[in-house]
């Protein structure tokens, strides 16, 4: 039987605690990005540790290599600093303490032995793609509603274009922005999008019906961004039911932004039924940056294909699709009133900086007695 969570942290706060009398811990970083000896230093300094670093490559479907992390090395790490990397068996894992995600996403742990099979506890980098994320949003915004994908055009073939080809540009005032999942992202596009004069409301899964409630608590939040006390949003709305989705879809939203963890109850949240609504009164302009599986992807094909007149939606922006890579036959690429990226949006030169800030502060967390920021709820899968 393997360690409960609680032990687990009592265990760590006694050595990050307990001074050069007690061994360090080991820290083993699995991870994209090169070491940055001025990161794990502070940390070096900060806290009785020590690293492991390994820069591990690999892509959408490609798992890791067990020949890269020996067993031993997997056997010597007390906490795991990892994107989705894992060990094959909860044995391997029995002497973690602490795993830390440098993703959001928790959706493609959910099958592994780690996550079944033991109680180690999960933080999460949630709130460090905030920035980055809002501004791929606003600029897919913009683009969208000033032709930029046409002008590009002209300006690759040295066309000085006709304003009349542009049709009628809509500015962003008065439209109403509909955030479907109000966490980090969707409260710093919120933030942006009010100051550019639109109208936000929020849907979140469990219901926010006090100021207190709706306050951005537990979670990492970059300065000076988001809207950690939940005052932007003119209303709320909430539920993991149709009706209750349907309720917040009818609200006359222009902007969808889906920003929700792919889940078993939010998996094609959105298909027919819903565009159907999206479509039926403002043609809205749906973007996502959660996952692609939220979107039942042929439903949205459909209804991006469809006349206005019809209730089609008028234009979509994807940075993540259904599968990943998308396909390169899939007739998403060839729709003119869609904007795809492959899964880029968050990153940033600063997002290393701040995973490795919420590992810093969970450790003085630890070395405190307070609570973890950045917990991952197992049974909600976020």
């Amino acid at each position: 039987m393997y360690t409960s969570a609680t032990n687990r942290l009592a265990l760590l706060t006694s050595t990050i605690m307990g001074g050069a009398h007690k061994p360090k811990e080991h820290i083993l970083c699995l991870l994209p990005f090169p070491e940055d000896p001025k990161i794990l230093n502070k940390l070096r300094e900060k806290y009785n540790v020590e690293f492991t670093y390994k820069q591990v490559f690999f892509g959408v479907g490609k798992a890791l290599d067990p020949a890269e992390v020996p067993d031993e090395t997997w056997h010597n790490a007390t906490i795991l600093v990892t994107l989705s990397s894992l060990p094959s068996s909860a044995e391997k894992a029995k002497n973690l303490k602490l795993i830390h995600l440098f993703s959001a996403g928790t959706d493609r742990l959910r099958e592994t032995p780690v996550w079944n099979e033991t109680e180690i506890p999960i933080t999460n980098s949630s709130g460090v793609h905030g920035p980055q994320i809002s501004e791929w949003v606003i600029m897919q915004i913009l683009s969208h509603s000033h032709k930029e994908k046409l002008m590009v055009e002209w300006q690759k073939k040295h066309i000085w274009g006709n304003f009349q080809a542009l049709g009628a540009l809509r500015d962003c005032v008065g439209q109403r922005l509909g955030v479907l999942g109000y966490g980090a992202i969707g409260r710093q596009a919120a933030r942006i999008c009010k100051a550019m004069g639109m109208d936000v409301i929020a849907y979140t899964a469990s219901p926010r019906t006090t100021p207190e409630s709706r306050k951005d608590s537990g979670k990492y939040i970059v300065p000076n961004t988001g809207d950690a006390d939940g005052t932007i949003p003119s209303a709320w709305y909430s539920g993991l039911d149709k009706a209750s989705l349907h309720n917040f879809l009818k609200q006359d939203i222009d902007i969808l932004l889906i920003s929700v963890p792919l889940t078993p109850q939010t998996r094609h949240f959105l298909s027919a039924a819903e565009f159907e609504i999206l479509g039926s009164k403002t043609n809205a302009f749906v973007i996502n940056i959660a996952r692609g599986g939220i979107i039942n992807q042929e439903d949205l094909i459909t209804y991006l294909k469809k006349p206005l007149s019809e209730g089609g939606l008028r234009g979509a922006a994807l940075d993540v699709t259904d599968p990943e890579p998308l396909p390169e036959d899939n007739e998403l690429w060839a729709l003119d009133n869609v904007a795809i990226t492959p899964h880029v949006s968050g990153l940033g030169t600063t997002y290393a900086e701040r995973s490795f800030a919420i590992l810093d502060e969970n450790l003085e967390n630890i070395e405190k007695g307070r609570d973890l920021i950045n917990l991952v709820d197992k049974k909600k899968g976020y």
